[in-house]
């Protein structure tokens, strides 16, 4: 089973939406190399790490009081625009008991402020995803709302794990013609969920919704090069929409990898959030507490 998570964190309510995939639907339209890069994604992400960087942009629209006067009625309603930047160390791991491929960060920095060291980090990120709680995962997104995040979209890193074998059987492929990714010539294959979908837990709501989207691969080799997806929702008065566009790059562990993730958050077709993420080449774990990074160095922390 495959799931994509995204966290929603307004101040007031979370909402986690998860993609499962169920063991029915379509398989063999890609090409097999494609299938061969996802599954290789599979095995040897959980091995790896990466330094990650969030930017995160956002609009607040502060809500309108009961009873404004003068200038305060127009003031109340101006949008604030805010940024931050959150660095961490990132792998994916599954929790304890379970077989899915989750998202696993320990923060380094917030705005250029250092809040651990690098190697404090990597030391947090082993601990955490060797005892596979889901409370560690739980921590770090009350963490993201205290330093002011909010909509902070997970997981569509690992999206390429719907393209295994296994997930590519709860999807519908369709080949859509060919183009270009950079200076790649690319196939174009549309997707869309027949069953399962992102089940969003917004305080006591569920609810759910099924995922489509586009996937371009390499012509030459099948490597897979650009991962789009988007669904639709509404709440009492509004549209929302949530798009995501993951790129990938081949890792110097070996296997492809996410190199950006953009993930926008729409309120009646307004863009409210962008996510951009961005991942340092990712590195193998030597061992259950080491990891070799060769020659890199930290970042330097902006005053």
């Amino acid at each position: 089973m495959y799931k994509i998570v995204q966290m929603s964190i307004p101040s007031s309510f979370l909402s986690v939406l998860i993609l499962t995939v169920p063991l029915f639907g379509q398989t063999g339209v890609l090409p097999a190399a494609t299938t061969a890069f996802a599954e290789d994604f599979q095995r040897k992400a959980p091995q790896a790490t990466a330094l990650e960087t969030l930017r995160q942009n956002s609009f607040r629209v502060p809500l309108h009081p009961l009873i404004a006067i003068g200038a305060a009625a127009g003031d109340s309603m101006q949008p604030r625009f805010v940024a931050h930047e959150i660095v961490s160390e990132y792998t994916v791991g599954r929790l304890k008991g379970g077989t899915d491929l989750l998202e696993f960060r320990a923060i380094i920095s917030l705005d250029g402020q250092p809040v651990d060291s690098r190697e404090a980090a990597r030391r947090k990120l082993v601990r955490e995803v060797r005892s596979g709680e889901d409370r560690a995962r739980k921590r770090l997104l009350e963490e993201l709302s205290r330093l002011g995040l909010l909509d902070v979209a997970t997981d569509y890193g690992t999206i390429l794990l719907a393209f295994t074998s296994k997930g590519q059987q709860a999807l519908r492929i369709h080949p859509a013609g060919d183009g270009w990714i950079g200076t790649d010539p690319a196939l174009r294959f549309d997707w869309e969920q027949t069953a399962g979908g992102a089940v969003e837990f917004r305080g006591r709501k569920v609810s759910r919704h099924l995922l489509e989207g586009s996937l371009w691969v390499r012509a030459s080799d099948g490597m897979p090069l650009r991962i789009s997806s988007s669904f639709d929702h509404t709440e009492p008065g509004h549209v929302l929409r949530d798009e995501a566009s993951v790129d990938f790059v081949l890792s110097p562990a070996g296997f492809v990898a996410p190199a950006t993730v953009v993930h926008r958050h729409y309120v009646d077709g307004q863009g409210l959030t962008e996510n951009h993420y961005t991942y340092g080449p990712f590195h193998l774990f030597t061992s259950d507490t080491t990891i070799r990074y060769g020659e890199t160095v930290d970042p330097p922390v902006r005053k």
